[in-house]
């Protein structure tokens, strides 16, 4: 049977290795951690957000950045120390701006495929993880912002989304707990949802291993040997916790390797002769613990996009609410920040008063965004290579239709041996 190495088991990595299941391959998935989804797949936004496939890379965007940079609660934060890895990035990043309106559209209509994918997902292996179909509302606090956000509607009808605009008294409307005197208005999604990405893809590692799959965990694979036909890989297998673990090597043949893994694929790709250009986004959330029946009923069940300052919220279960934001370009740092998480709270306590703060667990993830802000799909030089990576902040948004993308690129490229 044809055998398949993936790397990484974040959301990229599960999706792609229980795709690949599904069409007969065999399934070795590899990951560092001791579990499934611990890096940026743990606890971010969870919004399911077609409404947010808005490419970053316009005019706008960049004079906002400018702007953004003299406050220090600023939804986005570049550390201006120099970096040919980061500066090489923006400079890329910005010659996409002439591209702007085809990669929006393009990215609208994967996630809109990407969704349905991945409701049958969830019913066919019976996965809870906390799924709220109630839509996403994005709200504007004056008139210019919503002007913006009416040329960007149109290019998301364009590629297909329902989306309507709202008034204010509309949006208190749809969610009452919305503390919204100020607001100009919004656009509302209802088709949009939100989710645990973490519960969802433990379970769908879980169904992966009953339908075959080996996953590897606590493991590092730490050399490529392509062959004329496959790839050798070595990997180490740390076999207890901690910086001094011990440690043992192995090494296998497959027939293909599908590299999925965030932030890493961009050295990995290093390795086998390829560029792939991914920058390490940092993104902050806070997990509210709503441990009174006041906080309950004063957190909002409707997802929220605050477009001013970049701030998404999620309802996880009657107990737990999400409010995550920020991108802030600092390498590879994975520091929580305590200046970062505080726009978090106070910004909670401001929209919603009758939660209490009082109990929050912060978090931080790098995600892994290409400088077009298009996922990375496809073959690298070696025909044994493949890729399924460079998400960004739209990873669980468009995972269950980039799975399927690179599991029938594999097909072509690579029959199915009995």
């Amino acid at each position: 049977m044809t055998h398949l190495a993936v790397i990484g088991a974040g959301i990229t990595g599960i999706t792609t290795a229980y795709s690949l299941l599904k069409k007969g391959y065999r399934v070795t998935v590899f990951d560092r951690h001791p579990y499934a989804a611990m890096e940026t797949s743990f606890a971010n936004g969870g919004q399911l957000s077609a409404s947010n496939a808005e490419v970053w890379n316009s005019t706008s965007t960049l004079l906002k950045g400018m702007k953004w940079m003299m406050r220090k609660d600023a939804p986005l934060l570049l550390n201006p120390l120099p970096s040919w890895h980061k500066y090489s990035w923006l400079t890329e990043f910005v010659a996409q701006i002439p591209h702007y309106r085809a990669n929006t559209i393009a990215t609208t209509r994967l996630a809109i495929e990407a969704r349905q994918h991945l409701f049958d997902i969830a019913a066919s292996e019976n996965i809870e993880f906390n799924h709220e179909k109630r839509g996403i509302l994005h709200i504007y606090r004056d008139k210019a912002s919503y002007d913006i956000a009416t040329k960007t509607n149109q290019l998301l009808l364009d590629g297909g989304l329902d989306r309507h605009g709202v008034t204010p008294s509309e949006i208190r409307q749809i969610e009452p707990t919305l503390a919204s005197n100020q607001l100009y208005g919004g656009y509302y999604t209802p088709s949009d949802s939100t989710g645990d990405i973490h519960l969802f893809t433990k379970g769908l590692a879980a169904a992966c291993l009953k339908k075959g799959a080996n996953i590897i965990y606590n493991s590092t694979v730490t050399g490529f040997v392509p062959k004329p036909e496959g790839i050798d890989l070595t990997w180490s297998v740390a076999h207890s916790g901690g910086l001094d673990a011990d440690s043992s090597n192995d090494q296998g043949h497959f027939d293909a390797v599908v590299v999925c893994a965030g932030v890493e694929s961009r050295a990995i790709a290093a390795q086998l002769n390829d560029r792939i250009n991914i920058y390490p986004v940092k993104g902050y959330s806070i997990t509210v613990m709503l441990d009174d029946e006041q906080s309950r009923d004063g957190a909002p069940m409707v997802s929220l996009l605050d477009e001013d300052t970049k701030i998404v919220t999620s309802r996880l279960g009657r107990n737990r609410f999400r409010v995550a934001g920020t991108a802030e370009f600092n390498g590879f740092n994975r520091d929580i920040r305590s200046d970062r998480i505080a726009p978090l709270v106070a910004w909670t306590r401001r929209y919603f008063p009758q939660v209490s703060t009082e109990h929050c667990v912060p978090w931080t993830g790098l995600r892994p965004m290409t400088p077009n802000m298009m996922p990375y799909i496809g073959q690298g030089h070696h025909q044994s290579v493949f890729y399924n990576t460079g998400h960004g902040h739209l990873g669980w948004t468009l995972s269950a239709a980039t799975a399927d993308m690179i599991t029938n690129q594999i097909g072509t490229n690579l029959p199915l041996a009995a």
